[in-house]
């Protein structure tokens, strides 16, 4: 049947190196077996050695990419990456009442590996106050739960209370992302659910600058495997699995925080 097989959309920014952004999310919609579409909210020029140049769109042709996929595909799932800055998140947010597209997953995407600003200070109000509330996940690391829970986070019992503090903010599930915790040898992660359910992921650290785009791609994960009828917590798990997949059998590509190897997990879990 037409719109039979599982459709995911990716709204974000691209990233020129292929390494994060829409080609991130994109090629980890192929690795895990769905039809990847896109919502083009900004343009970098952008290398494993940073951010040399961002534009956002308009929301003309915003509100236009928008119309098309809903014109024309059955979205399953959907994500927010780079947004950058409050008039692009806005216009996002409106689109996303307007049109369902299922499950919303949202990496708030602030600031590149290499350390450029991707979201103005401006736009972290818009983000909090407009789009978390219609949030069904959010997957922050550990400097952008800072931001969004407004405190310090230096242990694993602070992210806990991080994620609680977010989840006040209208998302229903909060995964916090522990990899910049440099606290032993793993790399663990902290999820809360709706229902209060919470658990740990852990992986061994891996000491690399192979890891651009690993926000990217765990979200894009989740999506695919929502859109496939996981459950949020199964398609969590097999996110962090397939994101360590990408990271322990890394490719040697540019100078600077390299990325990942998405075909690595080939195959699937």
């Amino acid at each position: 049947m037409i719109n039979d097989f599982p459709q995911t959309l990716t709204i974000a920014g691209s990233d020129s190196g292929g390494g994060a952004g829409m080609e991130a999310d994109l090629k980890t919609m192929q690795m895990r077996h769905v039809f990847g579409t896109t919502v083009l909210v900004a343009i970098t020029a952008q290398n494993t050695l940073g951010v040399q140049k961002a534009v956002p769109l308009s929301p003309e042709i915003i509100n236009a990419q928008f119309k098309s996929i809903a014109d024309d595909f059955h979205i399953r799932a959907c994500k927010t990456g780079m947004l950058a800055d409050s008039k692009r998140v806005q216009t996002v947010v409106n689109n996303l009442k307007k049109y369902d597209f299922g499950p919303l997953v949202v990496d708030p995407v602030m600031v590149a590996k290499g350390g450029a600003p991707l979201l103005t200070e401006d736009a972290v109000k818009t983000v909090v106050d407009e789009l978390l509330p219609l949030v069904d996940l959010v997957t922050p690391n550990l400097p952008e739960a800072e931001k969004l829970a407004g405190m310090k986070i230096a242990s694993e019992d602070a992210m806990v209370t991080a994620a609680k503090k977010i989840q006040q903010l209208g998302p229903k599930n909060v995964l916090i992302k522990g990899g910049h915790l440099l606290a032993d040898d793993q790399a663990s992660d902290f999820t809360i659910l709706e229902n209060g359910d919470h658990f740990w992921m852990s992986s061994p650290r891996m000491h690399t600058k192979r890891t651009h785009g690993t926000g990217d791609t765990i979200s894009s994960c989740i999506v695919a495997e929502l859109a496939k009828g996981r459950t949020l917590e199964e398609a969590i798990h097999i996110a962090k699995q397939y994101v360590t997949a990408t990271i322990i059998h890394t490719i040697q590509v540019g100078h600077g925080h390299g990325p990942l190897n998405h075909w690595a997990a080939e195959g699937g879990f």
